[in-house]
């Protein structure tokens, strides 16, 4: 009998395997959801109501917690149950990718083992049937090909011999391919998992993880793990797949709340969703770095977006502060900056922290004068944060003996009269246990107390939550008051230009991370502890002061960053660049990905010319067409036809990418009416297959069966600065590229050898 027969009768035997333990846990969660829905119907039922006596409520509170107990465990069982249901849903599909036969050194007898998207034991949950990829065994598919090779378990090391490496493509439980295979996952497996038309959503890549983004995922030792990798090489999967295997390997400790995800958009977060699921893993926590600060900046601020940063450098030139916001932008990136900040929170130590006059009704109960001075008569070797404390609870004593000022005044009755019935019935019992002669007036005293610590709650709330500080009108002293003497060139204009932008409650990107940290040395920053993990995607696009905060507020946190310094596309983000840390304290390792999976070799081929670190980029070998340039003034009648032709060849994504948002709105200004497409923009969260029109900065690490840039011509792409943009727009294509140029294209197609793309 031939060996695919043999391996698809094994296949159908895990099948018929698969649907029996679905059918017993169907059963299982049948009578269990039954037994859910009556213990909710009954659940006061079986609980004794006794408040007569304070053992009584005790014994009371006792069983209510008992049965809650109960029905929770009851419904986390019911829960685990329908995720079981789920995995083997997946494995019926396709229930392994890859068998390695090994032999260990200790025990000389071949074992044959499979490797799936998780494990399945036998009926008797003895043997295993299909390993988890992220399994210590499952290691020798990835790094090693037949001959000699070890795993490393939680304890120890495993050597033997690996005698036969197979692939599968198992498709709706029929074996479609199978190969054996050397060291890396086979070509033809990639080819085929390549070849396809690129998703709406990212997908899950276990079946052909190469043995560099092994590397990445199974890493367990850095506390910070650099991986800087070209367009299209997998970081991104690996980073996904490095999170699977985390929550796998640290099942008993680490949980959805302990990892955190940093995405460049919201689009792009979309796009992700998938893969988690998929592998069998809930979602992480997911943000962006501009929601991230947004949430945490106090007080009434209008954020700049990173998009809306790089709207202005590529479409502003000729405003009049231009060049200083540029200069800005530099320096306010900078770690030289965050020493500057460092020194002004320790002169403020001494002078100069402002606040602001707790008043109630118009009358000022604390003026701002009375707080600096009780500020800076606490001791220097106190810490900023603590003393506001201990302000804090001096303030709350003025204000509650305001507060018992303000009890007999007219003012109160006024509002009292205002109340609704129920606050009266309140008042009511809450005196009726007294003496009948002095209910009338209890009633009184409690409806003014009552009205009393209602109006003055919201001021209280404020006093806690050190509102009386004014931290927008200190770090303006940074820019306004404040001289350490060791001032930046050209510091006075910077200075002025951003303390404008201060005084309008406007915090420019660059200004923004700065702000935020100037605000949590003054107020307290909590250390985020219960992030153990997190994951920095597009970490080129980062600043050097941004990176800093991130160690600032994540000090006991794991990092694996993922960029790539080609496609840096955001101003001034490079010189301090984060994919490059000096930070001497941690344990580092970085891992350089050379590899471009993503486009075809003759997309690579022509994009590696111009990107700037482009010697370290080896394509994979899948064929395709040559890039294609189109000279052409007239884009209307151009551009349609460009989409009508990807069309035609069953492109399910094509993207129009442009350089700005403006351009966006001109493209779809000469196809409305003409086409179906969709517009992205920095709110859109999802999208759709078909015709994309969107700016670059918003294609970050997704990828197009076809891409159009509209114009490359010199004068649009005309900066040294463009290059990482223009490199970023190429690199999204699988498939097939075609550039348009409404006059002499732009010098990065020049570096490109000539026959690496077609001219029509």
């Amino acid at each position: 009998m031939g060996e695919r027969v043999e391996e698809q009768q094994r296949v159908d035997k895990i099948i018929n395997e698969i649907n029996n333990k679905e059918e017993k846990l169907y059963n299982q969660s049948k009578g269990l959801k039954e037994n859910v829905i009556e213990l909710r119907k009954t659940f006061w039922d079986d609980i004794t109501v006794n408040v007569d006596e304070p053992d009584d409520i005790i014994e009371t509170q006792e069983s209510i917690k008992q049965q809650a107990a109960l029905l929770s465990e009851k419904e986390r069982f019911h829960g685990k149950i329908g995720e079981k249901l789920k995995t083997l849903d997946r494995l019926k599909n396709s229930p392994y990718f890859g068998r390695i036969d090994f032999m260990e050194d200790l025990y000389p007898e071949i074992e044959a083992i499979y490797i799936g998207i998780s494990s399945l034991m036998d009926k008797n949950d003895e043997e295993f049937l299909v390993y988890d990829w992220r399994a210590p065994i499952s290691s020798l598919y990835y790094d090693y090909s037949p001959g000699k090779a070890s795993y490393r378990t939680h304890e120890t090391t495993i050597t033997g011999e690996m005698t036969l490496k197979r692939q599968f493509i198992i498709r709706n439980g029929l074996i479609e391919g199978m190969f054996d295979t050397g060291v890396t996952i086979g070509d033809e497996m990639l080819k085929q998992a390549l070849g396809n038309n690129a998703s709406t959503t990212m997908k899950s890549i276990v079946a052909t993880i190469q043995k560099e983004q092994n590397q990445i995922i199974r890493n367990e030792r850095s506390s910070l793990l650099v991986v800087q990798g070209v367009a299209g090489s997998g970081k991104t999967s690996a980073a996904l797949q490095r999170i699977a295997y985390l929550m796998y390997r640290y099942r008993e400790d680490l949980n959805v709340d302990n990892v955190m995800l940093f995405s460049p958009n919201p689009l792009f977060s979309s796009y992700i969703s998938n893969v988690l699921p998929e592998l069998g893993e809930t979602n992480v926590r997911q943000t962006t770095f501009l929601d991230f600060i947004k949430e945490r900046i106090v007080g009434n601020f209008t954020v700049e977006s990173p998009f809306e940063q790089m709207e202005y450098v590529l479409t502003e030139e000729k405003s009049k502060d231009y060049t200083t916001r540029m200069k800005s932008m530099d320096y306010l990136a900078s770690l030289a900056f965050k020493d500057r900040v460092d020194h002004f929170v320790e002169s403020i130590n001494e002078a100069g922290l402002q606040f602001k006059q707790i008043a109630f009704r118009g009358k000022t109960i604390v003026s701002k004068q009375q707080i600096y001075d009780y500020f800076y008569a606490l001791g220097e070797e106190i810490a900023i944060p603590n003393k506001l404390e201990l302000v804090s609870k001096w303030l709350l004593e003025e204000i509650r003996t305001q507060q018992k000022l303000e009890l007999t005044k007219d003012w109160v009755m006024e509002q009292v009269e205002l109340l609704d019935k129920e606050d009266y019935t309140n008042a009511y019992h809450q005196s009726e246990d007294r003496e009948a002669w002095t209910t009338v007036q209890d009633e009184e005293k409690i409806l003014r107390s009552n009205m009393v610590k209602r109006v003055f709650a919201p001021l209280k709330k404020r006093v806690r939550n050190l509102e009386f500080v004014h931290i927008p009108a200190t770090y303006q002293a940074l820019f306004t008051e404040w001289d350490s003497g060791n001032a930046p060139q050209d510091w006075q204009e910077i200075s002025k230009h951003i303390a404008a932008q201060l005084k309008e409650r406007y915090l420019t990107w660059e200004n923004a991370t700065p702000y935020l940290y100037f605000q949590g040395r003054i107020l307290g920053d909590n250390a985020d502890r219960a992030v153990r993990q997190m994951i920095i995607d597009e970490a080129q696009d980062y600043s050097a002061f941004q990176f800093a905060y991130m160690r600032h507020i994540f000090p006991y946190t794991r990092m694996t960053l993922l960029g790539d310094i080609n496609q840096a596309i955001y101003t001034n983000t490079t010189k301090e660049n984060p994919l490059m840390p000096t930070d001497k304290e941690v344990t580092q390792e970085r891992i350089t990905l050379t590899k471009s999976y993503r486009s075809t070799k003759q997309i690579v081929e022509f994009t590696k010319y111009f990107a700037p670190g482009g010697d370290m980029i080896e394509p994979f070998n899948r064929e395709g067409s040559k890039p294609v340039l189109i000279h052409d003034d007239d884009l209307t009648g151009t551009l349609l036809p460009c989409v009508e032709e990807f069309m035609k060849e069953g492109y399910e994504t094509t993207a129009i990418i442009c350089k700005t948002l403006s351009e966006s709105d001109e493209i779809a200004d000469i196809l409305k009416g003409k086409v179906a497409f969709n517009q992205i923009n920095e709110e859109t969260y999802a999208f759709e297959k078909g015709l994309l029109i969107l700016p670059v900065y918003l294609a970050k690490g997704i990828e197009f069966d076809a891409v159009i840039i509209p114009n490359v011509s010199g004068t649009h792409y005309g900066k040294e600065a463009d290059r990482t943009l223009f490199y970023t727009a190429c690199t999204r294509a699988m498939h097939a590229l075609t550039m348009i140029s409404p006059g002499e294209p732009c010098r990065f197609i020049e570096e490109a050898a000539r026959e690496t793309y077609e001219v029509k």
